[in-house]
C-alpha cells in the first residue's frame, strides 16, 4: 500500500476545486499507485471525461475505431468482475473484445453528477456515478490540470488518475 499512501498524501495536498470549474471536456490518463486498474483504462482506449454546464458528466469517454468519442455506461460494466479480473484488462485480447462491445456498452446520456463533497475533511468537486457505488473526488493540480481519486464502496484501495483540460475547437 506504499505507493498507494504516497499517491494519496500528494492527492490531499492539492487545493479543492469548484463543479463549475470542471465544465468541458477533459483528456485522463491514470496515475499508477498499486490499483488493479492502473494501466487497464489505457489499454482499452479511455479518453477521459466530459463535464456540462448542468452539472452532469459523460464519465467514461473511449476512443474507438475512427477516433470519435463514444461515451460509455458503467451501469453495464460488472464492475467486481472487472477489479478480479484486471490482468486479462491489459492484454491485446481484452482491447480487441471492448472494441466489439462498444456499440452495446454506449451511453444514452450523462451518467453522473458532480457536486461539492468532502474528501479527507476537504469539501471539493466530486463526480458521483449514477448507477455504480462510484465517487470521483478532484482536486486541483494546476489551471489545465485536475487529479482525481476514484473510491469505490466497499473497497478502501483508490484508483488514481489526471485530468487535463481540452480545447475544444
Amino acid at each position: 500500500m506504499g505507493g498507494q499512501q504516497i499517491v494519496l498524501d500528494e492527492f490531499r495536498g492539492l487545493s479543492p476545486i469548484e463543479p463549475r470549474t470542471l465544465v468541458g471536456l477533459w483528456k485522463g490518463r491514470g496515475v499508477p499507485a498499486g490499483h488493479p486498474f492502473d494501466g487497464v483504462l489505457e489499454n482499452l482506449g479511455w479518453f477521459g471525461k466530459r463535464f456540462t454546464p448542468n452539472m452532469r458528466a459523460d464519465a467514461l469517454l473511449f476512443r474507438f475505431g475512427d477516433h470519435r468519442l463514444t461515451a460509455l455506461d458503467p451501469k453495464l460494466i460488472p464492475l467486481r468482475v472487472a477489479l478480479r479480473f484486471h490482468k486479462f484488462g491489459r492484454t491485446r485480447m481484452a482491447q480487441n473484445l471492448f472494441s466489439c462491445l462498444e456499440r452495446r456498452l454506449r451511453a444514452t446520456g450523462p451518467v453522473a453528477s458532480l457536486k461539492t463533497m468532502p474528501f479527507g475533511g476537504v469539501e471539493s468537486a466530486a463526480m458521483v456515478y449514477d448507477d455504480q457505488p462510484i465517487v470521483d473526488y478532484f482536486r486541483r493540480v494546476d489551471d489545465r490540470r485536475v487529479m482525481g481519486a476514484m473510491t469505490i464502496r466497499g473497497d478502501e484501495r483508490i484508483y488514481f488518475f489526471e485530468l487535463e483540460r481540452v480545447d475544444e475547437t
